[in-house]
């Protein structure tokens, strides 16, 4: 076993509560359950052998993979997952990340969009791997609930899902968050971390700014996705 690589075939949940998350609700990519030698025999390991000898998925009682996977001292538990392909859908509400370079930030992104029942993100690359154990981590396992689709630009992800209303958010936009009615089906679309969306995105759809105090210049990815999702689906809940 050797460090996580992008161009590796499969990725790891680092921790028991997402190795649950995996075996729960993708449990067709689980390869194999590493359980380190100071794991507590228990409820919680009970619970966990029954569900991989239900899904026949073994278990491998090594503390090495932790020594290479894991750099946290409370992770006793490791779920090995295939990387899925799962596509999202044309008829789905999407949020769609264009060139993220945070896997912390992508996954907290990831983990609003679940809560918030938007379960389709497209990627736009280049950008951060979003199997990246980090990624997995900081979604706490919102990853396994979600469909992925990556494209190599924007005009590649229109062309095939184009026919929706388009909604980036950006510093220069036309109306504000405040004054917004989605229409169905729909796309947030968030920029990268330092550079927001390129001016181009001006012209897609109905540009949105979330509208804050001047003693900021901007918010937080995370945090500018998360109130863009409660606004969009505040009436689906």
């Amino acid at each position: 076993m050797k460090r996580y690589r992008r161009e590796d075939e499969v990725s790891y949940a680092l921790g028991i509560t997402l190795t649950f998350e995996l075996l729960k609700f993708s449990p067709e990519y689980a390869t194999k359950v590493y359980i380190h030698s100071q794991m507590q025999r228990g409820e919680s390991f009970d619970k966990l052998s029954s569900l991989c000898k239900e899904l026949k998925i073994p278990m491998e009682f090594s503390d090495k993979p932790f020594n290479i996977l894991s750099q946290k001292e409370n992770c006793f538990c490791i779920g090995e997952f295939k990387k899925f392909d799962r596509p999202v859908s044309k008829g789905a509400n999407h949020v769609v990340l264009h060139n993220p370079s945070n896997a912390g930030n992508m996954g907290t992104i990831m983990r609003s969009a679940a809560g918030f029942g938007i379960t389709d993100l497209v990627i736009i690359t280049p950008a951060v791997d979003h199997f990246d154990p980090k990624t997995v981590r900081a979604s706490m396992g919102a990853l396994f609930h979600l469909n992925i689709s990556v494209f190599s630009s924007f005009e590649e992800y229109k062309k095939q899902y184009g026919n929706r209303e388009m909604y980036p958010f950006m510093l220069k936009a036309k109306k504000k968050l405040s004054e917004l009615k989605v229409s169905k089906p729909y796309s947030l679309i968030f920029g990268n971390e330092a550079t927001g969306l390129p001016d181009s995105f001006l012209n897609e759809g109905t540009s949105v700014i979330i509208s804050h105090s001047n003693r900021i210049d901007s918010l937080n990815l995370p945090i500018a996705a998360s109130i863009a999702l409660y606004e969009a689906t505040k009436e689906d809940f």
